[in-house]
């Protein structure tokens, strides 16, 4: 039972991460990886021995301890891509609120003309 509860939360993270996204060669790349790591979790969870097998055949000692460091890398990584994204969003953010005070800022106001330039006095 936790096999097919497994293999179905997995296809539907397969499915949503072929949502549309941003950049196309971007997630053109995501979505090979993602799908190549979900067969693999897909994989695991319908042979799980198999997992030890791989491990032994990695040197990593057992197959749980195989899927940790899979998970660490994966982790990371996804933590270098969302620092990254966040670093483009927080330009993109200073491009517009620098465009906005342009925009809204006001008309800069003319130097008032005085007596000595031979104009007649304002009065306030």
């Amino acid at each position: 039972m936790i096999k097919v509860l497994l293999i179905v939360v997995f296809a539907a993270f397969a499915v949503f991460l072929m949502l549309p996204g941003r950049g196309v060669r971007h997630v053109a790349i995501r979505r090979i990886v993602m799908l190549a790591l979900l067969v693999v979790v897909v994989f695991a969870v319908v042979f799980p021995s198999s997992l030890s097998t791989i491990a032994s055949l990695v040197g990593v000692g057992r197959g749980t301890d195989l899927l940790l460091y899979g998970l660490i890398v994966v982790f990371i990584g996804n933590s270098l891509i969302e620092h990254r994204r966040a670093r483009q969003l927080e330009r993109q953010i200073t491009v517009l609120a620098r465009r906005i005070a342009l925009d809204e800022s006001p008309e800069p106001s003319r130097p008032r003309a005085t007596e000595a330039d031979g104009a007649e006095p304002t009065e306030r």
